[in-house]
């Protein structure tokens, strides 16, 4: 068996299509959609991942605002650049990159941006109407994840969801989400993790496994169902190699998988626009 691949590229593509139609009307009618970005210090991946929103933003016509603190910066330097994005009616929503610099409490910073410009959709209040089932921005990754699920029509409502990881980003949110009565959900869903005994007795019960542990080639053929899908969503780094949680080998086991590159990562940017246009578009 040969995995047939998940391509995010290709749905993350179509995705800024049509968010940039839906960018487009609004800037039409003299309300440009506004992303905030703040970065604090110099970390190379941070800033790589920054210049990749803006990229994306400018692709499909967001306009990007961006305050870059050097690592020196102090709690209330950085405190008082999101009071000021928060106020910004230009600025629909706020990105702040993290890790932040050593000294810096990511916690404060985080609620101290406003629920409704949260990009990420990891502020509290979000995450709460998450758990309540109510509208609002959806976690990023989770959210691209079960787009791309749906888009390949891989049969998840009613069958076993096995999660590796209970992250905020990933694993947390994204258990809310696939048990949640939606299209493209409801599913019985097993969070692990790396200090669970016999993991593989688990994952191979189950007819998805999303690996988001950051454990490189954690998850191996024998742990998998014959014609299960696999994501990868977890990512390590071997020197300047990005690898995937997800070993090569469950390629021959799995009926779908991500690829080490251009699966989730696209999905998770093409999602983090769209709250960015959401948010926009409630202004009024």
């Amino acid at each position: 068996m040969t995995a047939e691949l998940l391509d995010g590229e290709r749905l993350a593509g179509r995705i800024k299509m049509e968010l940039a139609d839906r960018a487009h009307r609004l800037a039409a009618a003299g309300r440009p959609v506004g992303l905030g970005t703040v970065l604090v210090g110099d970390d190379g991946p941070s800033a790589k991942y920054v210049a990749m929103k803006h990229a994306d933003c400018e692709e499909i016509g967001i306009t990007s605002v961006h305050e870059h603190l050097p690592a020196s910066a102090t709690q209330s330097d950085v405190e008082a650049v999101i009071d000021r994005l928060n106020a910004d009616p230009t600025v629909h929503s706020i990105l702040v990159q993290l890790p932040l610099p050593a000294g810096i409490n990511e916690e404060q910073i985080l609620l101290r941006v406003d629920p409704a410009k949260d990009v990420d959709g990891l502020h509290p209040t979000n995450l709460g109407r998450l758990v309540m089932g109510a509208p609002g921005p959806l976690p990023c990754t989770p959210a691209g994840i079960v787009e791309l699920l749906s888009d390949y029509h891989v049969p998840v409502e009613g069958k076993h969801v096995v999660i590796i990881g209970r992250g905020l980003t990933i694993g947390r949110p994204l258990s809310l989400l696939l048990a949640m009565r939606r299209p493209g959900c409801n599913a019985a869903v097993t969070v692990v993790h790396t200090g669970v005994e016999d993991m593989a007795s688990l994952t191979r019960q189950a007819d998805v496994v999303v690996a988001a542990a950051g454990v490189a080639g954690l998850v191996t053929g024998d742990m998998i169902k014959p014609g299960a899908a696999v994501v990868g969503a977890g990512t390590s780094w071997s020197g300047k190699r990005l690898m995937s949680d997800v070993a090569d080998e469950v390629a021959d086991v799995a009926r779908w998988i991500t690829p080490r590159i251009g699966g989730v990562g696209p999905m998770t940017r093409a999602m983090l626009l769209r709250n960015a246009v959401l948010a926009a578009e409630k202004v009024r």
